[in-house]
């Protein structure tokens, strides 16, 4: 149902992000020929992520964040373009295979931050002071907790769009 754009099919307002994302990757991904049909959508989503890359978690944390969220949300174009950037970061391949299957990551640190997103989600951000105290026990800050949040976001909007296009 919904349009598989290209720069010159897309609204004017999606084609300059479309033109950066496929410079930066090479090629125009799925999900973005996808989602241009919201120009709104597409460019929140971008600045949003952009926003989550600068965060002060490692990129090892952002990415199961992202992961915790997409399994969760059964999105498989966001699992397979996520375990690809884990694998860029050389993350552990167990780490990897844990978060796909949805089951406690072998790093304590990423345990952690997977459990905390756990519990965000589940508390629709009401957590209790014993799991935000678990996740700072772990050399997280408040910062990074709110940074956590930022990454359960801006995935979700992407997971649940990519769902709803067929990306």
């Amino acid at each position: 149902m919904f349009a598989t754009h290209t720069v010159e099919t897309a609204p004017a307002a999606s084609r300059p992000a479309m033109e950066r994302v496929t410079k930066a990757f090479g090629q125009l991904p799925d999900a973005v020929a996808r989602l241009a049909e919201s120009p709104e959508l597409l460019n929140g989503f971008l600045d949003m992520s952009a926003a989550f890359e600068r965060a002060t978690l490692e990129p090892v944390a952002r990415e199961t964040v992202i992961m915790t969220v997409a399994v969760r949300n059964d999105c498989r174009i966001c699992v397979a373009l996520h375990t690809g950037k884990l694998r860029q970061l050389r993350a552990d391949p167990e780490v990897v295979t844990a978060l796909r299957e949805q089951r406690p990551v072998p790093d304590e640190r990423l345990e952690a931050v997977r459990q905390f997103t756990l519990a965000v989600l589940a508390a629709a951000g009401g957590v209790g002071d014993d799991d935000l105290r678990t996740f700072l026990a772990h050399g997280y800050s408040e910062r990074n907790a709110l940074e956590v949040v930022l990454g359960i976001g801006t995935y979700t909007m992407s997971t649940l769009a990519n769902r709803l296009t067929r990306a």
